[in-house]
Formats: structure tokens, C-alpha cells, sequence
């Protein structure tokens, strides 16, 4: 069991998650893709219950990209139904888990966007991990929309261009009120980001997995995290240069505040 190998003390602050794999899930045991939504659906509880056990502070789940809205008609709606089933109250509260929306949630059918807004409010005070659905989320939509509103205060005087730096636009990001991932996570067997998170992965460690999302148990993401602990985070320094700071350094530090 990975749970046993992990140092309690180093567990990452953030994990962002691509959930991948759940249609091709599906495919494999010869059911419909949606099959593979449900399954992959259910997999969010016991994912975030292994969060909030290990201490994740932030748990950021790719949910429904943008480019998601040029699926199929069908496919789309069951994903909507299934993001009404499953954003339940009792199901946060249980864990005292905090959740979280980044996106353009204003492309969402308007009683999706209540049911979120509802239960932003309702969890805010809770205490545990912060789980964020990135939905109608890509983070080319985030970077122009950072883009445009700070083009839009430099135009009414309330910022200067030359103010404009890397923790100014942070600001302007959808995810301002959190660290960056220290770990980004894929499952499914592919290799790249899909238009996620770009700005804030600068220096995350990537973990791929050819596991598709349904069956990412919690042992598959102790053992990401196993793997994470393995590494030397070093944000352009050298080797020698983290080991005499005495762990990540400076960088590591301003980086998840």
C-alpha cells in the first residue's frame, strides 16, 4: 500500500487533476460513454475523501473544458445532469471539504450555475480540502479574460501598465485564491496539459498514469504522490543550491503563498 510510503510531512499543498479516461472506460467493457461519465462521477467522492485524509489543501479537478462544449448534444447534457446529482450538500459537509467553481460558469444552464453558487456559500466556512471543479474552464479563456480586465483598469487609471508584473496578473486569475499545483496529475494514458492551468503549472510536477479516471483508486494517487516526494523541486536553482537553503528554497516558497 503507497499510503504507508508517504511522508505526512510533505504531502503537496495543491494537486490539480486532468480526469481522463472515463469514455474510453466505458468502451472497454463495451458500454456507452456515458456509462463512463457516471463511473467517473462516483470516483470524485472517494478521490477527495483521500484528499482530505492525507491533508491536500486543494484538490483542482478538470471537470468541462471549453473545447468540451463541442461534443455531442447528448453527451453533454448527461454531463450536466450528472454535475446537478452529484454537487450535494451532505457530501462536503461530511468531509468539512470547501468547493470551489473556476470558469466561464455563465455558459452553464442557469439552475447548474444556482446549485453552484449555493454551495460555494454554504461549505465557505468549512475547514478541510478545497475541492475546485474547473468547468467551461480553459486557461486560454482565463489568460484573455485576465487580459482584458487589467487592459480595462489601465484604461480607467486604476493601474499602471508599468505596475503589471507576475503577481499582478496572478491576481486577475480565476484561481487568485490559491497556491499554484504542485502536482498536476493525468490520467488515461495521455501527455499533455489540454489547455489547463498553464500560467499556474509552471513548476508543478507532472505525474501520468495509464489508468483510466474510474479506476484511480486511492493507492494510484498515493503512489502519485509517492513519486512527487521522490523529486528534487528546484525552480531553476541548482541542486547544490536547495540542498545548503534545506529543502525547496526561497522560490518554492513564494511560489504557494
Amino acid at each position: 500500500m503507497y499510503i504507508e510510503q508517504i511522508d505526512k510531512n510533505r504531502i503537496p499543498r495543491h494537486i490539480a487533476i486532468i480526469m481522463d479516461g472515463n469514455g474510453r472506460w466505458a468502451q472497454s467493457r463495451g458500454m456507452e460513454r456515458t456509462r463512463g461519465h457516471q463511473a467517473g462521477a462516483q470516483n470524485v467522492h472517494d478521490v477527495m475523501a483521500t484528499a482530505v485524509k492525507l491533508g491536500v489543501e486543494y484538490l483542482t479537478l478538470y471537470t468541462f473544458s471549453t473545447e468540451n462544449w463541442n461534443r455531442p448534444v447528448d453527451e453533454v447534457s448527461t454531463l450536466m445532469a450528472l454535475l446537478m446529482e452529484h454537487l450535494k450538500e451532505d457530501l462536503f459537509m461530511k468531509h468539512n471539504a470547501r468547493f470551489r467553481v473556476i470558469g466561464d460558469i455563465q455558459r452553464l444552464p442557469a439552475n447548474v450555475v444556482a446549485a453552484i453558487r449555493e454551495l460555494e456559500e454554504c461549505t465557505k466556512d468549512n475547514t478541510a480540502t478545497c475541492m475546485v471543479l474547473a468547468l467551461s474552464y480553459s486557461s486560454r479563456w482565463e489568460l484573455t479574460a485576465a487580459m482584458r480586465q487589467m487592459a480595462s483598469e489601465v484604461e480607467a487609471g486604476t493601474l499602471r501598465a508599468a505596475d503589471i508584473d507576475e503577481a499582478v496578473v496572478g491576481q486577475h486569475l480565476a484561481t487568485a485564491f490559491m497556491p499554484d499545483p504542485d502536482l498536476l496529475i493525468r490520467t488515461g494514458g495521455e501527455q499533455r496539459l489540454s489547455n489547463y492551468l498553464l500560467w499556474q503549472c509552471a513548476y508543478s510536477e507532472f505525474y501520468f498514469t495509464d489508468t483510466f479516471w474510474p479506476d484511480f483508486s486511492e493507492d494510484e494517487m498515493c503512489k502519485a504522490i509517492c513519486d512527487y516526494q521522490g523529486r528534487q523541486r528546484r525552480f531553476g536553482k541548482t541542486g547544490e543550491q536547495v540542498q545548503q537553503s534545506g529543502g525547496e528554497g526561497k522560490t518554492a516558497e513564494a511560489a504557494n503563498t
